[in-house]
């Protein structure tokens, strides 16, 4: 989770800007040496046991493979995901990118309420929603249990609660 400081225009209000990402350690290039090497045994050793008459084992081979690349191509794009909160003195956007496609929803600072609901399961994560007048939006689904409750804590001190909008001072 990155956290840093915005200006939105050089003549318009400061606020603060939240960026969200996924932790994803595997880099593309990474991604391609992964399933190279994977590719590499996993043919050679079916090529092996296919020279001594087991031709069948081939297909399988493909498909295990196959089914790797699907995993990992998944896994890559869901780490491409962003969340952006931006928070000035009037509004609370939340911005997505990466998802099937990119949102942009926009709350009234005044009127927007922060909160931690509770899990509706047993070892399920709960859920940080933002919401005004009946709208809610869900940001940081991605994240750990402790990460989502301190952008909660964070988030509250930054947009306050209903009716109540706190001053946005500088920080870091």
């Amino acid at each position: 989770m990155v956290v840093s400081t915005f200006e939105s225009h050089p003549a318009a209000e400061s606020g603060h800007r939240i960026e969200l990402a996924p932790n994803c350690s595997l880099t593309p290039q990474t991604a391609r040496r992964f399933m190279g090497g994977l590719a590499f045994v996993t043919f050679g050793t079916a090529g092996f046991f296919a020279l001594q008459g087991l031709w069948p084992i081939l297909p399988f081979a493909g498909l295990e493979i196959g089914l790797l690349w699907w995993a990992v191509r998944a896994s890559m794009r869901v780490g491409q995901q962003r969340e952006l909160i931006l928070i000035t003195d009037d509004s609370v956007v939340i911005e997505r990118h990466g998802f099937t496609r990119p949102s942009r929803t926009v709350f009234a600072r005044h009127w927007a309420t922060v909160k931690l609901r509770d899990p509706p399961a047993a070892r399920h994560p709960s859920r940080l929603v933002i919401e005004s007048h009946g709208r809610a939006c869900e940001v940081g689904r991605f994240l750990t249990e402790e990460e989502r409750i301190g952008l909660a804590g964070r988030l509250r001190q930054l947009v306050g609660k209903s009716s109540e909008s706190p001053a946005l001072e500088a920080r870091s």
